[in-house]
């Protein structure tokens, strides 16, 4: 699950990088470049998506990234967080443990507790009790990151529950969490992928996924 590089998505789309490219154009070609399928929620959402940001590993291989639905996750005080209603969908790769791309290490391998983590990563970036101090933000998100990690690593303790969810209209058991912050959610898909999800302000009940025939259309 190691990452060395994210590709943003919240780039302007006229932004241009040091390289003459389009940073809109960049981002939808680091998706293209991933050789597993991507997932999103199913036709039953019909409000805004959009790419947010791809995983990479030290080779340049694209191991995981996030479609969002809905609002736009925010931390800032004035964007009230209390009133948003976001989606946030992660595809990660399968992947055996293996060796880095540079020879010097091992990668573990990728498992339901890997998308997990990166969910429950997810909703921790876009969080901010209101009544904390800017300046121990970042204390408070260390505490919660190391919280969110041991509960990705004990999908089977008390913390989650069971939740089926449909993928591509097959029900597919999910581990499901909730917080004060929002939700957390996990599982399988078919193609050697894993799906985690974050969200607030919106049921993760009614939720349904289906792999993305088309990712440039999010652009």
């Amino acid at each position: 699950m190691q990452t060395t590089s994210r590709v943003g998505a919240e780039d302007a789309p006229n932004t241009v990088t040091a390289e003459g490219m389009p940073a809109a154009r960049r981002t939808v070609d680091g998706y293209l470049a991933a050789t597993f399928p991507w997932y999103g929620l199913d036709e039953a959402f019909t409000g805004p998506r959009r790419l947010m940001q791809v995983g990479t590993a030290a080779d340049g291989t694209v191991q995981h990234g996030s479609i969002g639905h809905g609002d736009e996750p925010s931390v800032r005080a004035d964007a009230g967080t209390e009133k948003q209603r976001f989606a946030v969908v992660v595809s990660m790769a399968s992947s055996p443990v293996r060796r880095s791309g540079d020879g010097t290490g091992v990668l573990d391998a990728t498992t339901v507790s890997s998308a997990a983590w990166l969910a429950g990563s997810g909703l921790l970036a876009c969080t901010w009790p209101p009544q904390m101090d800017h300046a121990l933000r970042d204390d408070w998100l260390d505490q919660q990151t190391e919280t969110a990690f041991e509960l990705a690593d004990d999908l089977d303790g008390p913390a989650w529950s069971v939740l089926s969810l449909p993928v591509d209209g097959v029900p597919v058991p999910f581990h499901y969490r909730e917080s004060e912050y929002g939700w957390v959610l996990a599982g399988s898909a078919l193609g050697g992928v894993y799906i985690g999800a974050y969200g607030r302000g919106m049921s993760a009940y009614g939720l349904g996924f289906s792999v993305i025939g088309d990712i440039t259309t999010y652009a």
